[in-house]
């Protein structure tokens, strides 16, 4: 399985509950995975973090994702797909959105569209939360890959998915 993440995972993974200074562990994990061909992050979605400089305390976790060996390990080396990414737009959220609509999505549609190129052996790790009635623009991640059939998975699913400890190396042999 490929497991692909999106901005607010890394921004919350840092700010929350594993800051780059405090809890190396987990990032060194992240690369290791990275590394691996297991994690990955698109460049939209790494655009999308580094658009996000501006909030206080992300300096240390934008350091190690512009890391030459971190953004060699972590970023997902392909293209977008752009019949992908539009078919998840119109499909996923609503085939007439207007401007302020599209730029309220964000760079979402890149991230499903990823995985879309094989809904079975990839998902998105996202923290965002099903809400069903939402429509157009405000639809969530979970439920427009599920509309696709791919897989979306939370932050803890994902690190219990990958088996992560602070001594991964252990777990890893």
């Amino acid at each position: 399985m490929l497991y692909l993440l999106d901005a607010n995972v890394l921004i919350t993974a840092h700010r929350d509950y594993y800051p780059v200074r405090r809890v190396p562990e987990f990032w060194d994990w992240l690369q290791h995975h990275g590394a691996a061909g297991t994690v990955k992050v698109p460049a939209e979605i790494l655009d999308e973090v580094k658009r996000g400089r501006r909030r206080r305390g992300m300096d240390d976790l934008l350091d190690w994702l512009v890391d030459g060996d971190v953004k060699n390990a972590i970023v997902l080396d392909e293209e977008p797909d752009p019949a992908l990414v539009q078919q998840v737009v119109e499909r996923g959220y609503a085939p007439d959105l207007n401007e302020h609509e599209l730029e309220r999505l964000g760079r979402d549609p890149f991230l499903i569209a990823y995985a879309l190129v094989s809904p079975t052996s990839r998902c998105v790790v996202t923290t965002e939360v099903s809400r069903p009635s939402k429509r157009r623009a405000n639809r969530k991640v979970p439920d427009v890959a599920r509309r696709f059939g791919i897989t979306s998975l939370d932050p803890f699913k994902f690190t219990r998915a990958l088996d992560f400890t602070t001594d991964w190396r252990k777990s890893a042999q």
